[in-house]
């Protein structure tokens, strides 16, 4: 009783999905991905050996469409079952059960696959694919718009409760531990979608890097600006004024407020820190 989209971005390499259903915690259940292997959504009457088996036969080199047949056959209770299915190369595939809840059915095409079970109609569906193949960004920000133009379209037909979305790719985690880049949930909520929209504009706030045109000098009216806002929030005594001193509280703000992931060289610092404290100011 849910409607999610599997995709992958050739250019960057990563695979993901997005998520959204009428059920308590729904990243919980639906989606697998695995950097450099694909990505799965398995849903309807969730089977997460799907998941767990899929990437496993994924990665020995079945096609999409070879892993559905062998999960399929191997399943007793296929007929009620909802996947999509993405490998790291763009080939996709989608099944969907003879006793899946209308509306339910999906789409599959090169890089990813919708598919949806129980929904108002297959106006979720038609707007998720359209909107994930005319959007332009990140994978992570296709996902959802796909995501949001499926809720917009009716979505569940029982209502609203959770979303997630997982991003995968070599080394994409917090410190490059793990390749788990993205992995956001919303677990019950009256607008999981939404809010899940708010979740990653923070994610890509704290853990998106730097570019070369977001680093400014600490300097003249920037220098006197950021000095005010940390005084303003307690980061900087009033009676330290020397340069050195503005910066020590500079790095301190960083790491208090998790922006340790734009930490400048010493005198400079990102313009979206710097916006970051003007609205929090």
């Amino acid at each position: 009783m849910t409607f999610s989209i599997v995709g992958f971005d050739p250019q960057t390499k990563e695979l993901g999905i997005a998520v959204a259903s009428k059920f308590l915690s729904v990243g919980a259940v639906v989606p697998f991905a695995k950097a450099g292997v694909g990505a799965i959504a398995t849903q309807s009457w969730a089977n997460l050996d799907y998941g767990i088996n899929g990437l496993e036969m994924l990665q020995k080199g079945l096609s999409p469409e070879e892993v559905l047949k062998e999960l399929v056959a191997s399943d007793d209770k296929s007929g009620a079952r909802q996947v999509g299915i993405v490998d790291a190369s763009g080939r996709s595939a989608v099944f969907t059960g003879e006793d899946c809840f209308e509306w339910a059915g999906g789409f599959s095409e090169e890089n990813f696959a919708v598919q949806g079970n129980l929904l108002v109609s297959e106006d979720t569906v038609n707007a998720m694919k359209e909107v994930f193949l005319q959007n332009e960004g990140s994978l992570a920000e296709r996902l959802l718009s796909a995501l949001q133009a499926g809720d917009i379209a009716g979505g569940d037909k029982r209502g609203k409760q959770s979303a997630a979305i997982l991003v995968v790719k070599e080394n994409g985690s917090y410190g490059g531990y793990t390749d788990r880049y993205i992995d956001l949930r919303v677990d019950d909520h009256a607008d999981p979608v939404k809010e899940l929209a708010r979740l990653l504009k923070l994610h890509q706030l704290y853990f998106t890097e730097t570019t070369l045109e977001d680093i400014v000098a600490i300097e003249g009216d920037l220098a006197d600006e950021i000095q005010t806002m940390l005084y303003e929030n307690g980061f900087l005594d009033r009676d330290l004024t020397e340069m050195d001193d503005l910066l020590d509280a500079i790095k301190s703000y960083h790491l208090i407020e998790n922006f340790d992931e734009r930490v400048q060289e010493r005198g400079f610092i990102d313009q979206k820190v710097v916006e970051f404290m003007r609205i929090n100011k």
